[in-house]
């Protein structure tokens, strides 16, 4: 049985050491170009190329992140960055913009591509289409459920992972716009704002206040230890957690947690949970656990109202309150310098300067202790206690993870014959290396070299990631051996196996070919509509008439998110994912598609779009440098529409806050006292943004837009 790969996050070299430290099998990390956490430390090239073969050593994959959308100025850069990265032997990367990911492809065919999780890849149809186009492996979207992966594993061969712990977003995968047009910081291109992670009220139609200050897209974190089991057993190639701006003891202490229950499921067919380690891992990060979308946890279970960020342990309660001083009650240790947070009507943050027990200052209490603590803000009686800085078990992590623990097992043979040359063999299980000594042993005149002093010599490789699972020596009791020739012996020999782990991966770069056809000039004006209207009427007026209802003379648009897509479409759609190609061509693509090069333009159209509608998140003159690349390259005009009037989905989500309120006409409101409506649809919640998008510019004609849209959705 091939054993699950246990992926972890790194966002610095430091995290890199814990994650391998604990026990993981392969790594993502990200440059400081191209990845999806712009805002984590993130790898210089030089780093990157370090991390890789650190990784290596240990017989640990690195993934590196390039899942941005990229725009067409970056496209040269970031062709030469995955260069890079092949050339160094990066073991895959992880990719969203589907013309980045046609164009490495066909580029670098030796270079392993994964889907990122921000491509939305989230039924059969998708997956399968992935594995079309020489996708090793796809990271499924957040939101698809444990039946839906079993789906895609019963009928495809291609690698699935997913991810099991961590932060998530309450909008679909790639599918959230609201940081980027409200706070002009796209999610899609690394620079999330976090706008689900925001103070937000919910009102009716009538602006009356249901519910105000409070969190209500805020997810819980992951977790999946209690149904990994289930996960195991369908057969999943990679379990990943979250977590590229995490610390180096979260790193450590997760991936440990998960370690330990997924071997233990190899060992025993059943999951054994280290409830300490999780106790720890709360300790140092958690925003409470849900078992998310995975399992469809029950909608009201998956939000946090309460507090977007680290929630940390109960540690005590407050029993009194005066001048600024707090009376506590220990229900577990505290030390100095840890973190606290009294939460009652206030939430007051305590930085563990100095604490008392009957009036003598003290380093640490135990539980059952009552201490004495300053605070900055009025606390009351009975209000909780809780830990979210453990000083100790930070400093006791960081002192494991830099000890270098883990150690490659290793098998060896010393032999040692009179008048023979020595050899000294060593295999890791994979590689083998046999070592030769330049010249013969010599008969002992005074004192022979004894087995002792030669397993003393060859057990000196603490500096290495090496440790003797097996070290048999064999060595005649007459053999004079210099001392230096052991350690040469073992030098060259540790030398070549490291060389051997090192592995090269043959770097390839094709030329990149795609066929594409040209389309008429033309000044299109089209609609979206979603209620019965006059199409006669509208007909007058607009060139397309799209529906979100399957009416007569219109083109339908598709459901956002669909499971499974019917065999055949009796007449053109308007699909918003990539999974419609698996079996169809022709139709036209809508902005979910995020759209922002004409690379993916050109892959769309070479799939059979007819149409391609392009992102939000462009602006005119990234259009126009779209536009003049493409017809440069191709020798054709590529037949864009662009939505310039409507309320745009700024997110689409399976969490639902109608049927949190019990009530189909609400409203998001902001501090800003923005409102936001709320639409269910097909089982979906579709938030709009606040502003009406007015963008209706005729010139959009003159660089080269073929069609102009209105979005009708009231």
């Amino acid at each position: 049985m091939k054993k699950v790969e246990l992926l972890a996050p790194a966002g610095d070299f430091s995290c890199l050491k814990a994650a391998i430290e604990a026990g993981c099998d392969a790594v993502y990390i990200g440059g400081k170009l191209f990845g999806a956490r712009a805002f984590s430390s993130n790898f210089t090239d030089e780093e990157i190329v370090k991390a890789i073969n650190y990784a290596h050593l240990y017989g640990v994959k690195v993934y590196v992140t390039t899942n941005i959308l990229v725009y067409e100025k970056e496209v040269d850069s970031f062709l030469e960055y995955i260069s890079f990265l092949h050339r160094n032997n990066v073991d895959a990367v992880i990719i969203q913009d589907l013309g980045m990911l046609d164009l490495v492809r066909k580029t670098f065919p030796n270079l392993e591509v994964h889907a990122s999780t921000q491509m939305h890849i989230h039924n059969l149809d998708g997956a399968s289409f992935m594995e079309k186009l020489g996708v090793k492996r796809v990271v499924l979207a957040r939101e698809t459920s444990v039946s839906k992966i079993k789906e895609i594993k019963e009928n495809t061969n291609i690698d699935i992972e997913i991810f099991v712990h961590g932060a998530l977003c309450v909008s679909y995968s790639g599918q959230c716009l609201m940081s980027s047009l409200i706070g002009q910081r796209s999610g899609n291109r690394g620079t999330c704002a976090g706008s689900c992670r925001q103070m937000y009220s919910i009102v009716d139609e009538k602006n009356n206040t249901l519910l105000e200050n409070f969190y209500p897209l805020s997810m819980k974190d992951l977790c999946s230890l209690e149904n990994l089991k289930t996960l195991l057993d369908v057969g999943i190639t990679s379990l990943k957690i979250e977590g590229r701006m995490k610390s180096s003891s979260y790193v450590y202490t997760v991936v440990k947690l998960y370690r330990l229950a997924i071997d233990s499921y190899y060992e025993n067919n059943e999951i054994k949970i280290d409830y300490e380690e999780l106790y720890n891992l709360k300790k140092i990060f958690n925003r409470e656990f849900t078992k998310g979308f995975l399992f469809d946890e029950e909608n009201n279970k998956v939000i946090n109202v309460s507090r977007p960020n680290h929630q940390g342990v109960e540690v005590g309660k407050v029993i009194s309150y005066k001048n600024n001083i707090a009376t506590i009650k220990l229900n577990d240790e505290i030390n100095i310098n840890d973190g606290l947070r009294i939460v009652g009507k206030n939430d007051v943050g305590v930085n563990v300067n100095n604490f008392y027990i009957n009036s003598k200052l003290v380093k640490k209490a135990k539980k059952g202790d009552i201490i004495t603590i300053k605070v900055n803000d009025k606390v009351e009686k009975n209000d909780k206690v809780l830990l979210t800085l453990d000083s100790k078990l930070n400093e006791e992590i960081n002192n494991i993870i830099s000890s270098n623990q883990r150690k490659v097992l290793v098998k060896a043979k010393f032999i040692a014959k009179l008048n023979e040359k020595i050899i000294f063999e060593v295999t890791d299980g994979v590689n083998k290396v046999i070592v030769v000594s330049s010249s013969k042993t010599d008969k002992a005149i005074k004192k022979a070299t004894t087995k002792k002093e030669v397993e003393e010599k060859l057990n000196k490789i603490k500096d290495t990631v090496y440790k003797y699972e097996i070290l048999d020596i064999e060595i005649d009791n007459n053999v004079f051996i210099p001392l230096n020739v052991i350690n040469e012996l073992k030098r060259k020999a540790f030398e070549e196996l490291n060389n051997k782990r090192l592995y090269k991966i043959p770097y390839k770069k094709c030329e990149y070919k795609i066929d594409v056809k040209s389309y008429p000039k033309e000044r299109l004006l089209n609609i979206l509509i979603d209620k019965n209207e006059d199409i006669n009427i509208l007909k007058k007026k607009y060139d397309y008439i799209y529906s979100i209802k399957d009416i007569d003379g219109t083109i339908l648009k598709l459901p956002r998110v669909i499971d499974k897509y019917k065999k055949t479409y009796n007449k053109e759609v308007l699909v918003g994912e990539i999974g419609y190609f698996n079996n169809h061509k022709s139709c036209i693509t809508d902005t979910s598609f995020n759209v922002v090069n004409s690379y993916t333009v050109a892959f769309l159209h070479s799939l059979g779009a007819e149409r391609v509608t392009l992102s939000y998140e462009l602006t005119k003159k990234q259009i126009e440098i779209l536009i003049k690349a493409y017809e440069e390259r191709y020798k054709a005009n590529p037949n864009l529409e662009l939505v310039v009037e409507g309320y745009e989905e700024v997110m689409i989500s399976k969490f639902s806050l109608n049927k949190y309120f019990n009530n189909d006409k609400i409203y998001l409101k902001d501090r800003f006292n923005n409102l936001y409506k709320i639409k269910e649809r097909d089982n979906l919640m579709i938030i709009y943004n606040y502003k009406k998008r007015k963008d209706f510019d005729l010139s959009y004609y003159d660089i080269g837009v073929n069609s102009l849209r209105i979005n009708k959705e009231e």
